[in-house]
């Protein structure tokens, strides 16, 4: 038995902060507990995007699948020699226009973080700092009088571009963040935001990153913190880089001292916030990691969802990702952008790619963290603000130190009488944790101990989920415990996933046990007030009665390909099996390969459904079509047929290569070196020959490139359109960014350089070679098809 004590949380400090609006109907403020809006606890889940490394034609629909992935903020950098490269010349038009993409936000119903610098990092050359700030003789990231002049302008052209569009003024900023990883200058921090607010940014909430025991001026922001899968800004050692276990344990643990180590002049020497005046708020969990030269982890999607669901229970209050969308560095400048050890950093990036590994890609790729995530932010906007004040409380027996992978790790979210248990045996870096048999809780507290389930478990390793006990449900039902996750509540519908294939088990009390009825469901009065029911087969046709109130019960692969959203006027349940599916209000917006995919809703629309088939190029629009298919449970059921012929790609070896390119050292740390301009001239060069006809009907056309070698850059007509150092990922480029000019006889052309095994490069040990191998497996088109489903009405 593993036993826990629930404790009640304690009063909250409230005011304590100067930040914060006083007035409104939907006002924000942070106690030191949670964040409120509207006078109700308030859990935000944000996702970073950088609106300079994306297109501009496709904000809207990035933001709208970000949105239906479960974001409801959005984070942002300012590079600042992305709108200043030239001294007084400032740019924000285009890509760098700020206050469109703020007014997209907004129009996508959702809340900004502006997070405004003057320093930046975000892996950009010179933290974002323009040529001339970083060589302007002026001791940067201080109060060096001097630096404050440059940095006022700046300022205050950044505050023309919000001005209207903060929460208070009816806009979707809510708060603002200043600089970034700046550990040991509290005065410098205090002094850039009382320049902020002198040029007129008013956000509800200031926030600074506190990772690295940060020396934050007290009270004056909200700290944020991180926690990444893997640190590729690590040494090129072998194997997992051992201080990321801590991220897989629940423990009040806010704080990583390594990210960002690789840029400290010194030590910290402080004790970093206090804690108890602030809530859990995380900024920076990694959506992926982006790769260095010399360190290329490759990332799991239940390595970014542990970690995830971790800090839920450990007590997050505000669930933040970087990067959530991946991105292309900016090349429309006299310099590239990206860091790299020639400007004096610790580590090589790639000159194009921002990739991040992230939920979705530097093209907009959905990856299989995007599902994952979604169903844990479908949890939190279902019980979020009954969630956000309940601190985490401790089991009894808790693993040892950051090498016991046989304890199990699981804790409480509580207010001491209701809340979720959390449990994870998840962990990367091929460190698998052990599966415990014969599992039973037993959780003591004022209102009576809780054993749960019934009857002991088995938890597999590789699990990772959260369960409700004592958990009000709509009417006077109370769910006594479940063992499965919640997923959301319509109207009188509550939905719920079964998780890590452990049966479940549903106890309620304030439920008639005659009441029961449903397939694969068997009901038992337990005499005591309550009722037992047992779910044999969860999934899209196990719909529970229970009187008034109905539970749906699905299986885990239905869940983590469920959105919910508003749909045709109503809340709905969308699933889309090989089809990533965006709710739009009267539109859901799909997207498909060459094999199509299949649609579940629900409740099935009123009125019949069809495509809008949308333009994807000259003359052409998505060659879709939608068939009706019957039902799947409760579930209407649609079919999506594509093209079945699949565009074909030629590669052509123009050059060949004899051996890796010399090895180099650079920067601070004195590690590996990305190859030069110079070694990819004399790399192995393949032209991709591609028909224009295979662009017909494509939303994007992604170059897939099987391959294993060291590094790879794509050049069109001779200039530099994509890249990527190898880490086992194959290499993805969606050519129709680059539609006209391939359509009018650019030629594309491939420049890869082979591994050498003897570099001091870090790429996962299994797939490592052991000799100089450059090796091409296959090069091959993967049309995406976008359409959009109406339902006349």
């Amino acid at each position: 038995m593993h036993t826990l004590t629930l404790r009640p949380p304690t009063t909250p400090l409230n005011g304590h902060l100067r930040m914060g609006e006083s007035e409104g109907p939907d006002r924000i403020y942070a106690t030191s507990t949670h964040l409120v809006r509207g006078d109700r606890p308030w859990f935000p889940v944000m996702g970073e995007i950088h609106f300079t490394r994306y297109p501009r034609d496709s904000w809207r629909e990035q933001l709208l699948s970000m949105r239906a992935g479960g974001i409801d903020v959005v984070s942002t950098y300012l590079f600042w020699h992305h709108h200043e490269e030239n001294r007084g010349h400032f740019r924000f038009d285009g890509n760098r226009d700020l206050r469109a993409f703020l007014q997209v936000v907004a129009e996508c119903g959702l809340d900004a973080v502006v997070r405004i610098g003057p320093w930046s990092h975000g892996e950009a050359r010179y933290g974002g700092f323009p040529e001339w700030v970083q060589h302007s003789g002026t001791r940067t990231r201080t109060n060096d009088p001097a630096y404050l002049e440059i940095v006022q302008p700046y300022y205050a052209r950044i505050s023309a571009e919000l001005d209207g569009l903060h929460h208070a003024q009816g806009g979707p900023i809510v708060a603002v963040q200043i600089e970034n990883e700046l550990y040991d200058q509290p005065e410098h921090l205090r002094s850039l935001k009382h320049m902020a607010q002198d040029a007129g940014i008013t956000p509800a909430l200031w926030t600074a990153t506190a990772w690295g025991m940060a020396d934050l001026p007290a009270d004056e922001f909200l700290p944020l913190y991180a926690g990444y899968p893997e640190s590729p800004w690590d040494d090129a050692h072998p194997g997992w880089a051992r201080h990321n276990r801590r991220h897989y344990f629940f423990t009040p643990l806010r704080d990583d001292h390594t990210v960002g180590a690789d840029l400290r002049r010194k030590p910290a020497a402080g004790e970093g916030p206090a804690l108890d005046r602030y809530p859990y708020a995380t900024c920076e969990l990694g959506g992926g990691v982006q790769v260095t030269y010399h360190r290329r982890p490759r990332i799991a999607a239940d390595d970014v969802a542990a970690l995830a669901l971790t800090k839920i229970g450990c007590g997050s209050a505000w669930q933040g990702y970087y990067m959530y969308q991946g991105g292309s560095h900016v090349m429309d400048a006299a310099t590239t952008m990206q860091e790299s050890l020639d400007t004096g950093y610790a580590n090589d990036l790639p000159i194009v790619s921002y990739d991040f590994q992230a939920p979705l890609g530097e093209y907009g790729q959905v990856r299989p963290a995007y599902g994952l995530l979604r169903l844990q932010h479908h949890l939190l906007a279902a019980a979020g603000r009954e969630l956000a004040p309940m601190p985490l409380v401790a089991p009894d027996e808790t693993p040892e130190g950051l090498d016991d992978r046989d304890t199990l790790r699981w804790a409480v979210r509580t207010n001491g009488t209701s809340g979720m248990l959390f449990a994870n045996t998840h962990q990367p870096g091929g460190e698998d944790l052990a599966a415990h048999s014969g599992v039973r809780f037993r959780l003591e507290g004022p209102a009576g101990p809780l054993e749960l389930p019934t009857h002991p478990v088995d938890i597999p390793a590789g699990a990772y989920f959260a369960w409700p006990f004592r958990w009000p449900l709509p009417g006077d039902a109370t769910l006594e415990w479940a063992t499965a996750q919640l997923v959301t509540v319509l109207d009188d519908t509550v939905v719920l996933t079964r998780t890590a294939g452990i049966p479940v088990e549903l106890v309620l009390s304030g439920v008639d046990a005659d009441s029961v009825k449903g397939p694969h469901a068997t009901p038992e009065d337990l005499g005591d007030g309550r009722t037992r029911v047992r779910v044999e087969a969860p999934g899209t046709d196990t719909l529970i009665e229970l009187g008034a109130l109905r539970l749906l019960v699905l299986d885990e692969d239905t869940a983590r390909h469920t959105a919910v959203g508003d749909l045709w006027g109503t809340r709905r349940l969308v699933v889309g099996h090989d089809l990533h599916i965006v709710p739009d209000g009267d539109l859901l917006h799909i997207e498909c390969g060459p094999n199509g995919g299949s649609l579940l809703v629900h409740p099935a629309p009123a009125h019949p459904v069809g495509l809008r088939n949308e333009r994807t190029g000259p003359g052409d629009s998505t060659p879709l079509r939608l068939r009706e298919a019957g039902t799947s449970g409760v579930f209407a059921r649609f079919e999506i047929d594509a093209p079945a012929d699949v565009p074909k790609a030629g590669l052509v070896e123009v050059t060949t290569v004899t051996g890796p390119a010399p090895q180099r050292v650079g920067g601070p740390l004195h590690r590996a070196a990305a190859p030069t301009a110079e070694d990819y001239a004399r790399a192995a060069a393949f032209r991709v020959d591609i028909e224009p006809e295979a662009f017909t009907g494509a939303h994007r056309l992604l170059l897939r490139l099987d391959w294993v070698g060291d590094a790879a850059r794509a050049e069109l007509d001779g200039i530099l359109v994509a890249d990527q150092y190898w880490n086992g990922d194959p290499w993805e480029i969606d050519l129709a960014r680059h539609r006209d000019a391939l359509t009018n006889g650019a030629e594309l052309v491939l420049r890869l350089l082979p591994f050498d095994p003897a570099a001091t490069v870090h790429v996962p040990e299994d797939l490592r070679p052991t000799e100089p191998t450059l090796r091409v497996t296959s090069g091959r088109l993967v049309p995406v098809y976008r359409s959009a489903v109406t339902a006349a009405g």
